[in-house]
């Protein structure tokens, strides 16, 4: 299990505002809220991966020469949430907050079953995903 992970964002008040939207929806709370950092862990004490964020040092964004998921790299990051219904959630939230969708919920019989899912782009062009992986709402 990875203990966590740590995305640089050419706006941390940007992605502290959306991530503040989005990451409860994904079974997330706050764990860190600091002027140069801040963090995501499981809710409720449940084992998993902490989100952590950091303002990127080289001033690009993620246009021309920033991050691409096209590159070497960070492809996309998923979240694994409980139930269908949360998967719908989390897209109605994610076009609430005027992020660009990839595919709304649906079942995506390309990969092993039960595998529901959606996936966006956040603010700075990292392609997000929540997946249900049972077949329950």
């Amino acid at each position: 299990m990875l203990g966590h992970i740590g995305l640089n964002v050419p706006d941390l008040g940007a992605a502290r505002e959306y991530y503040g939207a989005l990451m409860p929806l994904l079974g997330f709370e706050r764990y860190l809220d600091a002027e140069d950092q801040f963090a995501y862990r499981p809710a409720g004490g449940k084992p998993g991966t902490y989100v952590f964020f950091y303002p990127a040092s080289d001033g690009r964004d993620s246009g021309a020469g920033g991050y691409s998921r096209e590159r070497a790299g960070l492809q996309h990051l998923a979240f694994m949430v409980r139930t269908r219904t949360a998967v719908r959630d989390v897209h109605a939230a994610a076009r609430g907050l005027g992020s660009e969708v990839l595919h709304g919920p649906r079942e995506f019989p390309e990969y092993p079953p039960p595998y529901y899912a959606t996936f966006w782009l956040d603010p700075f062009g990292f392609m997000l995903e929540a997946v249900c992986h049972h077949d329950r709402d």
